[in-house]
């Protein structure tokens, strides 16, 4: 891999050469951009499973986009079936579906709760449970998310804080980054991130007499849009949306190093972000870094410029 490959890919490279991840039977990477592209080649190359698969993922929304797409995954669905010996029926489809749209409204009530004055849960503690739904089982994730929100929704816990944050950004699964701004005195209410709210936004279309790959393929490519998504404008009235919704006082924007997509579309972010008065604190880090020095040192100058200027 050349040196400009971000942090994130190289720890999955790092993974399978430490044989973490000899559980596997098969890899599928989408073209989202040249960084997972080009892990591709080299998993392929080493033979790491006997299953390699590249999902082209279009840029754009369009018709034509969406005719691509839909082939991509019928492509993906077909391959999967010879190479396993299996069939997956439409039926199968739907019933995995329905247990993934579940999902989507449990973790939808669960950031509800964030709403609040003093909100149950705090921004670490949601992240902890989104890592567990990439892991665990989706049957059994779904009903310990269930009497999660359930308790959480009725119990007299509260998480006070001086300021409400949204994280903006590259993927992010490390909540100790996010327990490391709380414990300066932010609260993160909600996140505008591939790994939060762009995970479980938008339902799959449950109609009956609707084809499951269509629905799916309409799904995944019209969901909340991430940075490599053209044009951008549809994704900044979301997260303008957020800010609004969750009243959110100030955004942490984390690029990883190399993410090619955010580092492009922070800037007009940011603009647009402020043009709306809300301050923007930029982080460029390594994937998986924490409290490191320096970033408790910027967040903890973010959040007292943030103390300033609302004069509390």
């Amino acid at each position: 891999m050349y040196i400009n490959t971000c942090s994130f890919v190289r720890g999955c490279l790092d993974l399978v050469l430490k044989k973490r991840y000899q559980f596997l039977d098969g890899f599928v990477s989408g073209s989202t951009c040249d960084c997972p592209r080009r892990l591709t080649d080299v998993w392929q190359h080493y033979d790491f499973t006997p299953f390699v698969y590249i999902l082209d993922v279009p840029r754009k929304m369009t018709q034509a986009a969406h005719a691509l797409y839909r082939e991509e995954v019928q492509g993906l669905k077909k391959r999967i079936e010879e190479s396993f010996g299996l069939h997956i029926s439409d039926e199968a489809l739907r019933r995995s579906i329905e247990t993934y749209n579940r999902t989507r409204t449990l973790l939808k009530k669960l950031y509800e709760l964030r709403k609040s004055d003093c909100p149950p849960v705090t921004g670490a503690e949601v992240l902890e449970v989104l890592d567990a739904g990439f892991k665990m089982p989706r049957e059994e994730f779904n009903r310990v998310l269930e009497r999660l929100v359930d308790e959480a929704g009725k119990g007299e816990r509260t998480v006070p804080a001086r300021f409400r944050l949204m994280i903006s950004g590259s993927p992010l699964n490390n909540p100790e980054f996010i327990r490391g701004i709380e414990e300066l005195g932010g609260l993160v209410v909600v996140d505008e991130l591939c790994t939060g709210v762009r995970h479980w936004w938008d339902l799959v279309d449950e109609s009956p007499g609707v084809d499951p790959v269509e629905a799916l393929s309409r799904r995944y490519l019209n969901n909340f849009p991430c940075p490599r998504m053209y044009p951008p404008e549809e994704r900044f009235d979301r997260a303008v949306q957020l800010v609004r919704e969750y009243r959110v006082d100030g955004v942490i924007s984390e690029v990883v190093r190399y993410c090619v997509h955010c580092a492009h579309d922070q800037p007009l972010l940011k603009r647009t972000l402020e043009g709306e008065g809300v301050p923007v604190l930029e982080l460029s880090l390594e994937y998986g870094a924490s409290g490191t020095g320096q970033i408790r040192t910027r967040v903890q100058a973010f959040l007292e410029m943030l103390e300033a200027r609302s004069g509390r």
